[in-house]
């Protein structure tokens, strides 16, 4: 049995203590100052006031005042705090964690520079921490509730070392959370943070359907598929010139594909569709973090920045672009579907 300690009491930080008690480890939730209400609740309850269902039994529970704590004797730290909390992560958390002990983050994300690199947090925080801790992450499809809920999920744990992150999979892999592994940080990490914004663009076919069909009405797939076909084909693109392996592609189709079905990204996605400005689509969900417009802005930016530097070509990236002028440049929704259409030749003589 080892010790987990997990630091973000959110959704999928919580959620990660199912797989974690499966396999019989102490696992210790320390919440942000953020995450007080939902640690106060824990306790009396045994219950996770957002994600709706009965903690596993065994937890212990923190508040932030008690991370050191928390942190005595303690095998592995897991990572929990959304995007938002990066930074709050970077100069609160890491400076304090134990040099020998391994940190595996859930935050999906990245930042771009001024040269049109696109950094994933992994490698944000090891320039932080100067190379001083094994930073390790998970990518891949996976919604909290459904982990929690012990459905089949298959992730991707990233890092330099493959050996902890053998024992990182030994530590965490169940028989419904099923563990690959890749030591491409890079790769993995901007795959499945490029979703977010992709995931937007396709979500922009619900909200166009809508117009025809009325509210609730019936969906286009075709529509969507072609969008989703087409976040694909820029996605793997993205992969290469970040100098990921475009074997990643694989985490981030399946995280857009779950990211489409629900959640934040689908709603702002569908309300632009229908035809509000961004504006009034932000004013409507007033109060909700969205990632997806962050992470399009970042990664819209980087790409324009190498189309500069001849380095991209703004013909590779027609959706991410249009996303970026609908969010950024108040364009309104108009699918450039003749900009998608390509050949493909073969020479079948070889």
């Amino acid at each position: 049995m080892s010790i987990i300690t997990i630091i973000g009491a959110g959704m999928m930080g919580s959620a990660m203590s199912y797989p974690a008690r499966e396999n019989g480890h102490e696992v210790r939730l320390v919440g942000t100052p953020l995450d007080r209400e939902i640690i106060e609740h824990a306790i009396a309850t045994g219950n996770h006031l957002t994600l709706k269902r009965k903690l596993p039994e065994g937890i212990r529970y923190y508040q932030f005042e008690q991370f050191q704590t928390a942190l005595q004797g303690a095998d592995l730290l897991i990572g929990g705090v959304s995007s938002f909390g990066v930074d709050w992560f970077i100069s609160e958390v890491l400076p304090i964690i134990p040099e020998t002990l391994p940190v595996l983050s859930i935050t999906k994300g990245m930042l771009d520079t001024d040269d049109g690199q696109l950094i994933p947090y992994p490698h944000l925080y090891a320039q932080k921490m100067q190379g001083k801790l094994s930073l390790n992450a998970v990518g891949g499809p996976c919604t909290s509730y459904e982990l929690a809920d012990r459905h089949q999920t298959g992730v991707c744990f990233c890092g330099d070392d493959i050996e902890i992150l053998r024992k990182l999979k030994a530590m965490l892999e169940t028989s419904y959370y099923h563990i690959s592994l890749t030591t491409d940080v890079i790769g993995l990490e901007c795959a499945v943070a490029m979703k977010n914004a992709y995931a937007l663009g396709v979500s922009l076919s619900i909200g166009l359907s809508e117009r025809i069909e009325g509210i609730g009405g019936v969906e286009h797939y075709n529509t969507q598929a072609a969008l989703f076909g087409q976040s694909v084909c820029e996605m793997r693109k993205l992969l290469k010139l970040t100098g990921g392996h475009d074997d990643n592609i694989i985490f981030g189709a399946g995280d857009l594909y779950v990211t489409v079905f629900g959640g934040r990204t689908r709603k702002i996605g569908t309300l632009l569709g229908r035809g509000m400005t961004f504006k009034e689509a932000m004013d409507e969900l007033s109060g909700i973090t969205l990632e997806s417009i962050v992470i399009a802005t970042r990664t819209a930016r980087a790409v324009r920045v190498m189309i500069q530097r001849g380095i991209a070509a703004a013909s590779d990236f027609p959706l991410l672009l249009h996303i970026d002028d609908i969010i950024n440049k108040g364009a309104p929704v108009n699918i450039p579907w003749n900009d998608f259409e390509r050949e493909y030749v073969y020479d079948t003589t070889v």
